[in-house]
C-alpha cells in the first residue's frame, strides 16, 4: 500500500493536534484545580455538580435570611424590654396615685404629666422601624405607622393581624415581626370598657376628633353593656334657636338615649356611665322635607258634606304602615275637615300619630320626608278631600333628613395600653378633692393596675416567642452549616482534580507528544529526494 506525503503529514498532524490537546487540558485542569471543565467531560457528574451548587447558593440565602430574622428580633425584643420597663414605671405611678387621701389636687398634676410624656414615649416605642425602616408591629402594614392619634383626639390603629415571616429552610418559615393589635390593643380588661372613634364618613374639614372614653360609672355602663352608642348630629334647626346638636341612639335598636342636645366644642358629653369629648366643628345634618297632600288637588272640593247618618273611611299608607281614618260628621270647610282628622273620639289622631303624621286646613303632612298614599273606595271621599284617593293619590316632595357626622362608643372587653395610660391620666387630672372624684379615681387606679398587669402577661408571652424563634433560627443556621459542609465535600469529590493521577497523566502526554513530534521528523525524511 502506497501512502502519499500528503497523508502522512495529515496524519501526523492530526496526531499532534489530539496530543496537544489532550496536554492543554490536563494543564487547565492542574491550573483551576477542576476536573470537569464542561458538561461533556462527565455529563453525570456535571449534572449533580449544577445541582450541588444551585443547593449551597440556596442554602447561602437561608443564612442571609437568618441573620435578617435575627437583627429584627432583636430589635423587637429590645423594644419589648423597653416597653415592659415603662409598664413597670406606670404600675408604681397607679399605686401612688391610689394614695386619694393624701395626695393634693397640685400632685396629681404633676402625676398626670408624667404619665402623659411615658404615653408619648410608649407611642414612639409601638412605632420601632427596624434598619429597613418597616414599623415592626404594623403587621403586613409594615409601611405605615401602627399607632396614630394623641390623648385629646384618641388613638387608632392602622395595622392589621398579619405577621411577617421569612424561609430559613427549606422547610422552615420564621416570623421576623409581631402585630401590635394582637400585643398592644387586644388586651383583657378587668372591667367592661367602652372605645370611642370617628366615622369614616364624616364629611367635616378639617375632620372632628373624639377623647378616649372614660368610664364614669362602671355599674351604669355594666348595665347597658355590650350595647353601642351612635352620637349623630343632626341639622342645626332641630333645637331653638338653630345651633349645632346631636342625638344620642343604641347601635342594635335604634332606642333614643338621648335626643337634639346642643353641641359645645371640647365639652364633657356623659351617657350610660360613659365620658368623652368630641372636638371640632361638626358637619350638621340636613332637615327632611315635609311630604304633603293638600286638600283641593282636583280643583274638584265639594263642601260641605256630612257624614253623621253614614260615615265614611279612607286608608293611609307610610312606611310599610297602614292606617284608617274615619270621616263622621258635618264638615262645612277644611276647618271642620282639620278638627274631624286629629278628632280623638273616631281614632283618627292616634292613627296619624302611629304614621307620624299631622292634619290640618291645608291637608295632610309628614314632617320625616317619607312619602304617603291615601286610598279609598269612595268618590264622595274624593269630593270632600279634593283628592283622587279612588285610584291612589302619593306624594312626591317628600325627603329623608340626612344625617351629619357620627361618633361611635364602641363597647369592649378589651382595652388597647395607650387608652389605659391616658384614662388614668385624666381622673388624676380631673380630680378636686371631692369625694365623686376620690371614688372615681380609686375606681379608674384599681382597674388600670389590673389592666397593666395583663398589658406585661401579654409582652411576656410575645418575648417568650421570640425566644422559641431564636432558638429555631440556632438550630437551623446549625442544620444549615452541617449541609453545606456535607455538599461541599460531594462538589468537591466530584469537581476538583487529583492532582497526583494529573501531574502523572501530563507528564505522560507529554512525553506522548514529544515522541508524536521526534517521529513525524524521521518519517518527513523518508522520501526519495532525499536520497539523491
Amino acid at each position: 500500500m502506497r501512502i502519499s506525503s500528503l497523508q502522512i503529514f495529515n496524519i501526523a498532524n492530526n496526531g499532534m493536534a489530539d496530543a496537544n490537546k489532550a496536554l492543554v487540558k490536563t494543564q487547565e485542569q492542574l491550573s483551576t484545580g477542576v476536573r470537569v471543565l464542561t458538561p461533556s467531560d462527565d455529563p453525570v457528574a456535571a449534572t449533580k455538580i449544577l445541582q450541588l451548587n444551585q443547593e449551597l447558593a440556596s442554602t447561602d440565602q437561608f443564612n442571609r435570611n437568618i441573620d435578617i430574622a435575627e437583627n429584627n428580633l432583636v430589635q423587637e425584643e429590645s423594644a419589648l424590654r423597653s416597653v415592659t420597663n415603662l409598664m413597670l414605671r406606670m404600675k408604681e405611678l397607679t399605686v401612688q396615685a391610689g394614695n386619694t387621701a393624701v395626695l393634693t389636687q397640685t400632685e396629681y398634676a404633676a402625676l398626670a404629666s408624667e404619665v402623659d410624656s411615658r404615653v408619648g414615649e410608649l407611642q414612639n416605642l409601638l412605632n420601632t422601624q427596624n434598619p429597613g425602616g418597616d414599623y415592626i408591629f404594623g403587621g403586613y402594614q409594615s409601611n405605615t405607622p401602627p399607632f396614630t392619634g394623641d390623648a385629646i383626639s384618641g388613638f387608632t390603629y392602622n395595622g392589621d393581624e398579619g405577621q411577617q415571616k421569612i424561609k430559613v429552610s427549606p422547610s422552615t418559615n420564621i416570623s421576623t415581626s409581631d402585630s401590635g393589635k394582637a400585643i398592644f390593643v387586644d388586651i383583657p380588661s378587668v372591667e367592661n370598657t367602652a372605645k370611642a372613634r370617628t366615622s369614616p364618613n364624616n364629611q367635616s374639614v378639617p375632620p372632628i376628633n373624639v377623647s378616649v372614653a372614660q368610664i364614669t360609672d362602671q355599674k351604669a355602663f355594666d348595665e347597658f353593656y355590650p350595647e353601642d352608642m351612635i352620637v349623630t348630629f343632626n341639622a342645626d334647626n332641630f333645637i331653638s334657636p338653630p345651633a349645632p346638636n346631636f342625638t344620642v341612639t343604641e347601635r342594635s335598636t335604634g332606642k333614643i338615649v338621648a335626643q337634639n342636645q346642643p353641641f359645645g366644642n371640647g365639652s364633657d358629653i356623659e351617657f350610660n356611665g360613659v365620658k368623652f369629648k368630641i372636638s371640632g366643628a361638626p358637619a350638621s345634618g340636613q332637615p327632611a322635607t315635609p311630604a304633603t297632600q293638600n286638600y283641593n288637588q282636583t280643583g274638584l272640593q265639594t263642601l260641605p258634606q256630612d257624614f253623621s247618618l253614614t260615615p265614611e273611611t279612607f286608608s293611609i299608607s307610610i312606611a310599610g304602615r297602614t292606617e284608617t281614618l274615619t270621616l263622621n260628621g258635618p264638615i262645612n270647610n277644611t276647618a271642620d275637615l282639620q278638627t274631624m282628622l286629629n278628632d280623638p273620639f273616631n281614632g283618627n289622631a292616634e292613627a296619624l300619630t302611629r304614621l307620624g303624621m299631622t292634619a290640618d286646613s291645608n291637608g295632610l303632612r309628614s314632617d320625616k320626608g317619607i312619602n304617603f298614599t291615601i286610598n279609598s273606595n269612595s268618590a264622595l271621599i274624593d269630593d270632600t278631600l279634593g283628592i283622587d284617593t279612588t285610584t291612589g293619590s302619593t306624594s312626591t316632595n317628600g325627603e329623608l333628613s340626612t344625617p351629619g357626622d357620627r361618633i361611635f362608643i364602641e363597647a369592649s372587653e378589651k382595652q388597647d395600653v395607650l387608652s389605659t395610660l391616658v384614662q388614668l391620666s385624666e381622673a388624676m387630672k380631673t380630680f378636686d378633692g371631692t369625694p365623686e372624684s376620690r371614688d372615681q379615681l380609686e375606681q379608674v387606679v384599681a382597674t388600670t393596675l389590673g389592666n397593666l398587669t395583663n398589658i406585661e402577661t401579654s409582652v411576656l408571652n410575645t418575648t417568650s416567642e421570640l425566644g422559641a424563634r431564636f432558638n429555631t433560627l440556632e438550630s437551623t443556621k446549625a442544620l444549615n452549616q452541617d449541609t453545606t459542609l456535607v455538599m461541599t465535600e460531594a462538589l468537591s469529590q466530584l469537581r476538583d482534580i487529583d492532582y497526583a493521577e494529573a501531574a502523572t497523566r501530563l507528564s505522560t502526554q507529554s512525553l506522548i507528544l514529544q515522541a508524536a513530534q521526534s517521529s513525524f521528523l524521521r518519517v518527513s525524511q523518508l522520501n526519495l529526494f532525499s536520497q539523491l
